[in-house]
């Protein structure tokens, strides 16, 4: 039996200002790094030890892993940290509140372009200051791979073929692995991994930096999939990401 545990990052700012982040490089709140020391304790707890970890080129996901692995004395061991493990690219959202853009354009709409498979957001230009190239970070990355607004379906393009090649030939050598991302980069992994149909991935939500442990067969195909800790918080924290967009009277 295999193991990967997925994490999404902690609360961030602009998860505290109900703004739409994306590859914005927002930092962790207090709550965030309390969230991912607590992510860490739970895994300190479990049976074995993570052997190698995965992260995104954002901070918030990069202190997270760091906070978890520190938590269990495993800074040490192997990091590798790639930007096809990004959040999925808001485009011209990123930045906006989204009870304020419910507002505007309804919160069926919103919806859709926070949750659904193939809805694309309002794509920036490449005279946008939020245009990736701009960003040192991604000055290698091709025309093609520059993203103007990513759907799911654009994240799952990225995320899976990362998946397959970088990440999948150290758990079938037997390591357990970390993943260390977001919202929407985990929901199209998770999506592939339980053949989550386009319909049904709208409702899934993923609280943030609570430890999610799949035991996987020999042909990766999951076993067992867990939220670690307490299980009335976990959905607690399930019901917050659900309902940011909602118009609050």
């Amino acid at each position: 039996m295999h193991r990967v545990v997925l994490v999404r990052h902690g609360e961030s700012i602009w998860n505290q200002e109900n703004r739409f982040t994306g590859w914005t490089d927002v930092d962790l709140t207090e709550k965030g790094v309390h969230e991912a020391f607590k992510a860490g304790q739970l895994l300190k707890d479990f049976p074995y030890e993570v052997d190698i970890a995965f992260t995104s080129v954002l901070k918030r996901a990069i202190k997270t892993m760091n906070y978890i692995l520190d938590q269990d004395d495993l800074l040490w061991i192997p990091i590798y940290k790639s930007w096809k493990l990004n959040e999925r690219h808001y485009g011209a959202l990123q930045g906006l509140n989204k009870q304020e853009t419910a507002a505007k354009y309804g919160e069926e709409q919103v919806r859709l372009w926070r949750r659904s498979f193939d809805v694309p957001p309002l794509k920036i230009t490449v005279d946008d200051d939020r245009y990736p190239q701009r960003d040192k970070r991604y000055k290698e990355l091709t025309e093609p791979e520059i993203p103007l607004g990513e759907s799911l379906k654009d994240t799952i393009a990225r995320v899976v073929p990362y998946w397959e090649s970088e990440i999948v030939p150290h758990i079938k050598a037997g390591k357990n692995v970390l993943v260390v991302a977001h919202g929407n980069s985990l929901r199209a992994l998770m999506k592939v991994l339980e053949n989550i149909s386009d319909e049904d991935i709208i409702d899934l939500n993923i609280p943030t930096a609570v430890p999610i442990l799949y035991e996987l067969d020999d042909q990766l195909r999951p076993l067992n999939r867990h939220f670690l800790g307490d299980q009335e918080r976990v959905q607690e924290k399930i019901n917050v990401v659900a309902n940011p967009g909602k118009i609050m009277e």
